[in-house]
């Protein structure tokens, strides 16, 4: 299992953190700190106990995590079960409308067959997935287009 990563928004940026604080605040144990340290993490001085300013410690944990993330190339989506971005298999993709202009593209991997998603605007369907066909589904019902939508369902069983 991958360590998660820490988040940027839980550090205060006009404060200092000892590396136990910074440990504790990010949920995360102290030699981590240390490893961060070692790979750019600026501290305020070289005193002992190290301190570390807040607002470097967010622009640090940005860069770093914005560094990890690997966009899918057009004509992929990323497949958890493989841990790698792969092509629709028989490049068949369904279209799965959430809101209104976005949506969910779903296909089948090609090699394990596990089913992936993206995330995707519509406007922007065919610059993701050149090549592809792109069949588009029946969004989800609403509540609104229902004849007489009731929340209270109890009241309207006869007794």
């Amino acid at each position: 299992m991958p360590a998660r990563r820490a988040s940027p928004n839980r550090v205060k940026q006009h404060r200092s953190y000892s590396v136990d604080e910074l440990a504790r605040c990010c949920d995360v144990h102290k030699n981590t700190v240390r490893n961060w340290q070692r790979d750019g993490l600026k501290p305020i001085d070289n005193a002992w106990p190290t301190l570390f300013q807040g607002a470097a410690v967010r622009d640090f944990l940005v860069r770093r995590n914005a560094g990890r993330k690997r966009p899918c190339r057009p004509g992929t989506l990323y497949c958890f079960r493989c841990r790698c971005p792969r092509r629709p298999a028989l490049g068949m993709v369904d279209f799965v409308p959430m809101r209104p202009g976005s949506g969910n593209l779903r296909a089948l991997c090609e090699s394990c067959e596990a089913i992936m998603h993206r995330r995707v605007r519509e406007a922007d369907i065919a610059k993701v997935m050149p090549g592809c066909t792109v069949q588009f589904a029946e969004g989800r019902a609403s509540l609104s287009g229902q004849a007489d939508p009731s929340f209270d369902c109890d009241s309207e069983r006869p007794s």
